[in-house]
């Protein structure tokens, strides 16, 4: 993105609205620290996770056009992988038998990102040679492979799950903290949102966007429509794949639900919610999600009911999500 579209993006609704919305997810858990509520610094850290998941379908399903209810699967084998090299440091063994288990992040996270990226990329190429409802249905059947996967691993409890008993160090920082931790996932975030940025702006963002609206199109100018929606599915899935990573991370264990198709269902909530295309829509729709999940939550078990009226109204009303209400509708809207 040139200087001169970075000042007009800054400058728009939207651009002040993505710098207000991230400010305050910054300044929530500064503030908690201070009042001693560290309760609300692990809430801080959770709406990051869960945006970064969103970050993440929103450049497939916004950008490219790619209604995936599959990227539970990513979201849960990212977890899974570097769950797996902290729980063999701790345990004893190897991980599939060939690696020697580690606390390293910077060895178990670019790990659990490459394997989720290969499976990405096995299942791009299948699912990708379909379009519409046959798409949405060999991503979701391809997770649900995934979730039974994790069932049958004993070495990992199974359905029971696994639990880890410290977080990886990063480098040579402990994460440990609640505070710390928050700053790594608010920092996995913000990346994401510029590579996302940058990637929406590029030669390669203007082929993918042309690649949802009309394939033939792109293809009469001598571009291949499948490999450019193929690398944008990737992204896609190594973004999701940290975020299950980071909430593996997070809550200290690792289950099959990290894969369910339920999964799936939330982070496309986040990203209908917030506004789907919309760069910050994620983040917006994700902190929407955890404070009726709290809120209402703390109320009743029903919750869930109202999460459904509101994301009706969003269907019916607000074609552009919450970043639509706010900052008005973007051209593609």
């Amino acid at each position: 993105m040139d200087n001169s579209r970075s000042n007009s993006f800054l400058r728009s609704r939207e651009g002040v609205l993505t710098v207000a919305a991230l400010a305050v997810l910054l300044a929530a858990p500064l503030v908690a620290q201070a009042a001693g509520q560290t309760y609300f610094i692990s809430l801080a850290s959770r709406v990051a996770i869960l945006a970064l998941a969103g970050v993440g379908l929103n450049l497939a399903l916004g950008t490219g056009g790619m209604i995936s209810f599959g990227h539970a699967a990513f979201f849960g084998l990212g977890g899974y992988v570097a769950g797996a090299m902290v729980f063999h440091a701790q345990e004893g063994g190897r991980f599939l038998g060939l690696l020697e288990g580690t606390q390293q992040a910077l060895v178990s996270w670019p790990l659990a990102l490459g394997i989720a990226g290969i499976a990405a990329l096995f299942i791009g190429v299948i699912s990708l040679r379909t379009s519409g409802v046959y798409f949405i249905m060999i991503t979701l059947a391809f997770a649900q492979m995934f979730y039974y996967l994790g069932l049958s691993f004993p070495t990992y409890g199974g359905e029971d799950g696994m639990t880890l008993y410290e977080r990886s160090t990063l480098g040579g920082l402990s994460v440990s903290g609640d505070l710390p931790f928050f700053f790594v996932c608010f920092g996995a975030l913000l990346l994401a949102l510029l590579l996302c940025s940058r990637l929406i702006s590029s030669r390669f963002g203007a082929a993918l966007m042309t690649a949802r609206q009309n394939e033939t199109r792109l293809a009469t100018v001598g571009i291949n429509p499948f490999p450019v929606r193929l690398t944008g599915f990737v992204i896609s899935a190594m973004i999701t794949a940290l975020a299950g990573v980071l909430l593996v991370e997070q809550n200290g264990f690792a289950s099959p639900s990290l894969l369910s198709w339920h999964r799936s269902g939330e982070i496309m909530i986040f990203v209908i919610l917030g506004g789907v295309g919309r760069l910050i829509g994620p983040v917006l729709g994700a902190a929407v999600f955890i404070l009726l999940e709290t809120v209402i939550g703390g109320y009743t078990d029903r919750w869930q009911l109202v999460l459904g009226l509101v994301l009706l109204g969003i269907v019916l009303f607000a074609r552009g999500g919450l970043v639509g209400l706010l900052a008005g509708r973007a051209r593609h809207d």
